[in-house]
């Protein structure tokens, strides 16, 4: 049977194995590739823009951006390789409008989309991978969660539930990107431990899904940063690339984005364990302008649903947050005006795209 049409009920062990098989392949043919993978200069995901994004303010200097075509012509003006963007209920229309002007600045195309919950779902979903596929995205990107792991659910149970209807939503998928021939990516969004993730891919037994690698979210769920990659990269289809900082707070600590190169990342050894598994693989900047996130990890109701989760894991992010005790406070962004913190953003973006260029070797 050809593997790229077998069911989504394919038998783990052959589907693990061609899997493994395809990339044991890649790997040899390393050396031929790291030129193709390095013509793509890093792109953004819209979440970078999070204070511009249908901003309200009223800049002149930093107008909102209203749509698709408002991000890829700015980011194209920037230098970017493409850019990551929500896609739901697009018109056919506007994806053809989208799909002309990317294709007239050369740009990659990536969409964030909501998978099904239910069969009523599924043709909401597959109109919306049709025109994502119409604008020229054929690489998606989504969610199986309704929020943080630690503050959206509260007991074994409910997170129990929340596991057994992402694997629903991706077998109601499943089928839908087999027909478009489009990929999914589902990320490590302060929701599933790297393990977690690759088991529910591995269950899926589809080409068609694999992981959207977020390079430091999961530091809020006290896993190491190239552990996660390392356990997600033979799945990755697309990646959020970011740097972090830490700092101490009385209930466990302080996480925050910060330009790439300025936190405690070793984004090279990300980035290789990357392409190592696909070489073609694109870098999407999710660098976020806002105030440190709080990881109450040291609060008894953190641990709700992380029962299997030892203790050693919390004694080497506390040591980690330590060691890594920033020069001054993590940057604050609360109090600043809407053209200060606008600004603030545009910068982090620009020595991002600046840094990926001249230290990572994406351009």
């Amino acid at each position: 049977m050809n593997h790229r049409q077998q069911p989504a009920n394919l038998p783990l062990d052959r589907r693990d194995f061609l899997h493994r098989a395809t990339l044991g392949a890649l790997a040899l043919s390393l050396p031929e590739l790291p030129d193709l993978a390095k013509s793509v200069p890093m792109g953004v995901v819209v979440h970078s823009y999070g204070n511009r994004w249908n901003s309200k303010a009223g800049s002149q200097q930093y107008p909102g951006f209203a749509d698709a075509i408002d991000l890829l012509n700015h980011c194209h003006e920037l230098g970017a390789g493409g850019v990551q963007v929500v896609m739901s209920n697009w018109t056919g229309d506007f994806a053809k409008k989208v799909r002309d002007r990317r294709e007239k600045l050369g740009l990659y195309l990536e969409g964030s989309i909501s998978v099904p919950k239910t069969p009523d779902d599924v043709p909401r979903f597959e109109q919306d991978v049709a025109n994502a596929k119409e604008a020229g995205a054929n690489i998606l990107r989504t969610v199986c969660s309704a929020g943080r792991r630690y503050e959206t659910y509260h007991s074994a149970d409910a997170f129990q539930t929340l596991k057994k209807q992402a694997m629903t939503s991706l077998l109601l998928a499943e089928p839908v990107l087999r027909k478009h021939k489009v990929k999914l990516g589902v990320e490590n969004h302060k929701d599933w431990r790297a393990d977690e993730l690759a088991n529910m891919l591995k269950q899926t037994g589809s080409e068609w899904i694999g992981a959207t690698v977020d390079f430091g979210n999961s530091i809020a769920l006290l896993e190491d940063p190239i552990t996660v990659v390392q356990t997600l990269a033979p799945y990755v289809i697309s990646t959020h690339i970011k740097d972090m900082a830490v700092e101490e707070y009385p209930d466990g600590f302080l996480l925050s984005e910060v330009p790439l190169g300025q936190g405690i990342l070793d984004l090279p050894t990300m980035i290789s364990r990357c392409r190592q598994h696909n070489p073609a693989v694109t870098f999407s900047l999710e660098m976020i302008t806002r105030d440190p996130l709080e990881i109450p990890c040291l609060k008894p109701d953190y641990w709700q649903t992380f029962g299997d989760v030892p203790g050693s894991e919390l004694a080497r992010t506390l040591a980690m947050v330590k060691h890594h005790k920033p020069a001054s406070s993590l940057p604050r962004v609360a109090k600043l005006t809407d053209e200060e913190r606008l600004a603030l953003e545009e910068k982090n973006i620009v020595d991002c795209l600046a840094y990926s260029k001249r230290q990572l070797a994406i351009r």
